[in-house]
């Protein structure tokens, strides 16, 4: 079985989450321009773009950042599914592991 064929959790398998990452990236381009093209005739003049205009780049923000959770977990488990041994451990170093658990705290302190 490929690392991408192996179940991650649930019955969802690695190759299921890069599908899905790369779908949420398609569909959020797309509500991001519909968003866009909504909220441009309700711009008439300067006083009408400061206020929709940050509210757009929070929402492009927010976006971003779902998307790059999504990435890094998606690398963890690529990572983890690698280096599974014949066991069925996951045969990471030491330093790989505080490297890892360093991520996850990384992770948690962006989303505080």
């Amino acid at each position: 079985m490929s690392a991408l064929e192996c179940v991650v959790f649930g019955k969802k398998k690695f190759n299921d989450i890069l599908e899905e990452i790369y779908d949420n990236q398609k569909k959020k381009d797309k509500q991001i321009s519909a968003l866009i093209s909504e909220l441009k005739p309700l711009i008439n003049d300067i006083g009408d773009a400061t206020l929709i205009v940050p509210l757009i780049k929070e929402y492009l923000e927010i976006s971003v950042k779902n998307d790059e959770q999504l990435i890094k977990m998606a690398t963890i488990v690529q990572h983890i599914l690698n280096n599974i041994t014949d066991d069925g451990g996951f045969g990471i170093s030491e330093e790989e592991k505080a490297q890892l658990l360093s991520q996850i705290d990384k992770i948690q302190e962006e989303n505080k």
